[in-house]
């Protein structure tokens, strides 16, 4: 994606003498037209005690149906608390790239000049496509502070080894993303966290939502973007110490434990908990889990692979009929496992892969044939 006007942070440095004119603090207000673009709205929320006289933090948000209203509710609780103005385009969409770079401009351009934002606490949010728009907006600048990507990854889907701001990323148990998120996660060295959550493709539940501002908190104390709060360090310690108490698996422990000494490193003290995950990498049969767990990632990789492989082959006339065969008994047995009753490790991943290959079949595939098949093996719901 074109690069998200650079005019825009210096307009939030410089936006403080901006009225907020008749916008009510505390409600959340379902379109404000941008004054340069009648054609562009977002959906606003103001926290409560809203003024001009201090600099606020700001996320901007991006629907893939250009929901904007259900963008800013899921974040309105966080941001009262955390003191954040979130902006939601009702415009950006999935589609072409250009207009939802036209929405972000529009949007951000707008909220910059009507409210006092620090330049300094600018987030993104997005949902599915939405959050594509969201990660490549950050990309574009790298005063930026965080991203937090539900359900998306980056826009070209690739998974970065660093950027310069800090990741929250969102993945349901179900969610035809899940690999890609699970990725993006394994391969990023710069700040961030993956919570995964019982469900589909869809928003974080609202205590995900409230975690992933407090994370961002967290990681604005760290890099120096806002003062050091001694008592909400120890209330977040406490919250991250009682998450990992109640992990269901090793496995997931050691990511729990591995995150809290990295996010909390200088804020408070983990010494306990980093000598608790020393012990554990040492342990064989937590080695053991953690192989698992990667294999199973590695396994779903490979099983989505040899099904695309499968069907870059149909536009071959003398290999189609075979590899139409080949593909019905891979979705039959996976169609099988996902409709089990026990829910188990194994019937997500296959309700996850068989999203996967439905999602978007008919911008990959041309084959009618085989997008009839896909109908009879897609599941209900997203």
């Amino acid at each position: 994606m074109p690069r998200i006007a650079a005019a825009a942070l210096i307009i939030c440095a410089l936006a403080s003498d901006a009225p907020a004119q008749s916008f009510q603090p505390g409600t959340v207000i379902e379109s404000v037209q941008c004054a340069a673009d009648a054609t562009q709205s977002y959906a606003l929320y103001l926290p409560s005690n809203y003024s001009s006289g201090r600099m606020w933090s700001v996320l901007f948000a991006f629907h893939p149906a250009a929901r904007g209203r259900l963008m800013v509710e899921k974040y309105q609780a966080a941001a009262e608390r955390y003191g954040y103005v979130i902006a939601a385009s009702n415009n950006s969409r999935n589609g072409p790239w250009a207009a939802s770079l036209g929405a972000a401009q529009a949007m951000v351009l707008d909220v910059s000049r009507r409210f006092a934002l620090d330049p300094r606490r600018v987030y993104f949010t997005g949902m599915s496509g939405g959050s594509r728009v969201a990660l490549a907006a950050a990309l574009a600048d790298k005063q930026f502070a965080g991203v937090i990507a539900s359900s998306a990854g980056f826009p070209d889907s690739q998974p970065r080894t660093a950027v310069p701001f800090a990741i929250y990323g969102t993945a349901g148990t179900e969610d035809f993303n899940y690999m890609e998120m699970r990725m993006l996660d394994r391969k990023l060295t710069s700040p961030h966290f993956l919570a995964v959550f019982v469900g589909g493709h869809t928003l974080p539940p609202d205590d995900v939502a409230v975690d992933a501002i407090e994370w961002m908190e967290l990681q604005a104390m760290q890099s120096g973007r806002r003062s050091r709060d001694e008592a909400f360090v120890a209330r977040l310690l406490e919250k991250r110490r009682t998450a990992i108490a109640a992990s269901p698996d090793s496995a997931r422990t050691v990511y729990l434990l591995r995150a809290l000494v990295s996010d909390f490193k200088g804020l408070g003290d983990v010494s306990a908990d980093a000598a608790r995950l020393e012990q554990m990498l040492k342990d064989g049969e937590v080695k053991k889990a953690l192989k698992r767990e990667r294999d199973g990632d590695d396994a779903e990789a490979r099983m989505l692979q040899d099904i695309y492989g499968l069907e870059a082959r149909l536009g071959d006339d003398e290999q189609r009929d075979v590899t139409i065969m080949m593909l019905r008994e891979r979705l039959a047995r996976l169609s099988k496992k996902a409709q089990g009753d026990a829910d188990t490790p194994e019937r997500s991943q296959a309700r996850r892969v068989l999203r996967s290959i439905t999602a978007g079949a008919a911008g990959r595939v041309q084959d009618r044939e085989y997008l009839k098949v896909l109908e009879q093996f897609r599941l209900p719901g997203r």
